[in-house]
């Protein structure tokens, strides 16, 4: 039974009560009727700014009530919602919009120079609050994603804005009480938190993760479903073990956890404090090819493992261009049950790994013969941090706008907490002061790249970084820092104060 998503809110505030609670960010919360009316209000106030349907909407909000507000609103529109990070300097959410091309930002930054906005904090209260039965969106959502060219993309994903309440995703169930603790600017908590309210279940959001709000939150509102990425797993175990334990946490269901590899040992703990039944592993690309979810009931019979493809089909390459058989390591590729392109577009790139329809996500690993999946690494390009991709092309292209840097190469270091940080080996220009390029180097990324893919950790050296060609072994270059981390041995590490 399929439903818009623009009626979801007035189709749980019928079924549960238009006062029952929908969503939770600290001491606000919001119910279902609350929820409907206000939805209906901002939409009407996004089609006086011109909004249409098939028009994409770009949402720069921090994780809140008014968060879901203006997302339904934007399927009330007929319209497809686009979640960016409210902090985006100037000249990345500039590259997003120009590819984009939303007919309407909220939110957001004012430098942005969107040529059409609402501020975050725009009351409707002029518009009505009456029901709207307007068009279905035809793309549910459209995320953004860093990309290998050093450009951002948009993934649009092909499902309509349509749900069916009675089909619960990911071994959730009706009603389930979920907690979100991830930013909404990425795709997991935004198809997570709102796959929750699908199913009429409480949604209690947080603005920003905190370990231990987080278990306060589970016990206060007895959780029964959470996403972690496995940095927020570690900072949770991190905790002494007598405050971890002094929360009950026996609500939990579920704990799902996606976005980046997870430390076996990490697991293991989780696993031995949880129960194996309450873990789950999923793998798989915003541009929904494929994924794999795997309980830890199985995990523990293969350690390592990410699980098997159920929908859609997995294989694994050679170098060669050649398809491997089961066991050998190479690059896996992914195929959607319909075929190439059937899930996805994108906006500002095509897709680079493809090869007769299969596409890569960019991971090396084997496909063991009952068909499980074994990741062994992501491709030299990719730093994974604290669960979200960073593109190092991206930040080096930043990196080369300042005029004292020759050349640059961007990679990951391991880091105990985030999984990665991000370094640069910069080649200072001849005359230049090492110490004082890297000390500008904030300033100087502040309009470039977000925050978080600012360099935690400078290297500075005389020698060209890259070849004539412009090419540069990354994979030599990690991997070498990284032996002589574990060694022991010291390098200069220049971290910008």
């Amino acid at each position: 039974m399929l439903i818009p998503m623009a009626d979801v809110p007035r189709w749980h505030a019928e079924r549960n009560g238009p006062d029952s609670i929908a969503i939770v960010h600290g001491e606000e919360s919001l119910t279902w009727n609350q929820l409907e009316r206000r939805a209906n209000m901002r939409a009407r106030a996004f089609m006086a700014k011109g909004v249409k349907p098939g028009d994409f909407v770009a949402l720069g909000l921090p994780n809140s009530n008014v968060f879901y507000e203006n997302s339904f609103a934007v399927w009330k529109c007929g319209a497809t919602p686009s979640s960016l990070s409210y902090r985006l300097p100037r000249g990345e959410a500039a590259a997003i919009l120009d590819l984009m091309k939303p007919s309407l930002v909220v939110g957001g930054e004012e430098d942005w120079s969107a040529p059409n906005r609402l501020p975050a904090d725009f009351s409707p209260q002029e518009f009505s609050d009456a029901p709207i039965d307007g068009p279905i969106a035809r793309y549910w959502k459209a995320m953004t994603s860093g990309g290998s060219t050093g450009r951002p993309k948009v993934i649009v994903d092909h499902q309509p804005a349509v749900t069916d309440p009675k089909v619960p995703p990911l071994v959730m169930h009706e009603r389930v009480r979920l907690l979100n603790p991830g930013p909404l600017y990425h795709n997991a908590p935004f198809i997570i938190s709102h796959s929750a309210l699908f199913e009429g279940g409480l949604l209690v959001g947080m603005p920003k993760f905190d370990a231990l709000e987080a278990l306060r939150l589970i016990e206060k509102w007895k959780i029964e479903w959470v996403n972690f990425v496995p940095t927020m797993m570690s900072r949770i175990w991190a905790l002494p073990k007598e405050q971890r334990e002094s929360f009950d946490v026996s609500s939990l269901r579920v704990v799902f956890h996606m976005a980046a590899p997870m430390p076996q040992w990490l697991k293991e703990e989780w696993i031995g404090w949880l129960g194996a039944e309450r873990i789950y592993e999923l793998y798989g690309g915003t541009e929904r090819q494929a994924s794999t979810v795997i309980p830890g009931t199985e995990w523990v019979k293969r350690k390592g493992s990410v699980g098997r493809v159920e929908i859609g089909a997995a294989k694994v390459v050679g170098e060669d261009g050649r398809d491997l058989p089961r066991g050998e390591t190479g690059e896996i590729y992914l195929k959607a049950v319909e075929g190439a392109g059937t899930t996805y577009h994108y906006l500002g790139a095509e897709p680079k790994r493809t090869k007769d329809g299969w596409e890569s996500l960019g991971d090396i690993g084997r496909i063991d013969e009952e068909g499980y999946i074994w990741l062994a690494d992501r491709r030299a390009d990719m730093i994974l941090r604290g669960g979200a991709n960073v593109y190092p092309a991206e930040i080096e292209a930043a990196l080369m706008k300042h005029p004292d840097v020759g050349s640059c190469a961007v990679v990951g270091l391991p880091h105990p907490d985030l999984g990665s940080s991000i370094h640069a080996v910069l080649q200072v220009r001849e005359g230049a002061d090492a110490d004082t390029v890297v000390q500008s180097m904030p300033g100087h990324l502040a309009d470039l790249v977000s925050k978080s893919k600012h360099p935690e950790s400078y290297e500075v050296t005389s020698e060209p970084v890259r070849d004539d060609a412009g090419k540069v072994r990354r994979t030599m270059l990690r991997d070498e820092r990284a032996r002589w981390m574990k060694e022991g041995r010291e390098f200069r590490m220049m971290a910008a104060r």
